[in-house]
């Protein structure tokens, strides 16, 4: 019973990261689209957070290689920037858990800023920088979209539990 509940974790995982990182090449409209937040980190945030056996360092490493490719940007751009804020992320697991959501938002909104941080650094060394304020927007819808996040994932994992 125990393997049939990781093995539905883990399909569970790969579910909403496939769905993050579907909306994250999706066309949006002109004016949605510098706000668009990071879904696929955000779930992975949540999984680290939440079944931190299941949603490791590789697998964070392999959603922002995924993101790379779907992306066509600097092959192992946002495979850092996953693996910098998983790692992160599973450091803090146990007090961030402990916290109430908007401490949670919080934290996850400077998650979030060393991600675009650590991207906008590559951009820079790669000669493609962007340094307009719009580009720290999907900080901050991120953030806002946190307790959404939580709801979510844990109505998903109460299911498939």
């Amino acid at each position: 019973m125990r393997q049939q509940s990781m093995f539905a974790r883990r399909l569970l995982y790969w579910l909403s990261m496939a769905a993050g990182l579907v909306l994250a090449i999706i066309p949006l409209p002109a004016w949605l689209d510098p706000v668009r937040p990071d879904l696929a980190l955000l779930a992975m945030i949540y999984f680290i957070l939440t079944s931190p056996r299941i949603a490791g360092l590789g697998y964070a490493w392999l959603s922002g290689l995924f993101l790379d490719v779907l992306r066509g940007m600097v092959l192992g751009q946002h495979a850092l920037g996953f693996l910098l804020v998983g790692y992160v992320t599973h450091k803090l697991q146990l007090q961030m858990r402990m916290f109430p959501i908007l401490q949670q938002a919080a934290i996850v909104l400077l998650l979030l800023a060393l991600y675009h941080f650590v991207i906008f650094w590559i951009d820079g060394l790669t000669g493609h920088g962007y340094t307009a304020w719009g580009r720290w927007l999907p900080v901050f819808s991120g953030a806002l979209l946190w307790p959404l996040v939580v709801a979510l994932g844990d109505s998903l994992t109460r299911r498939s539990a």
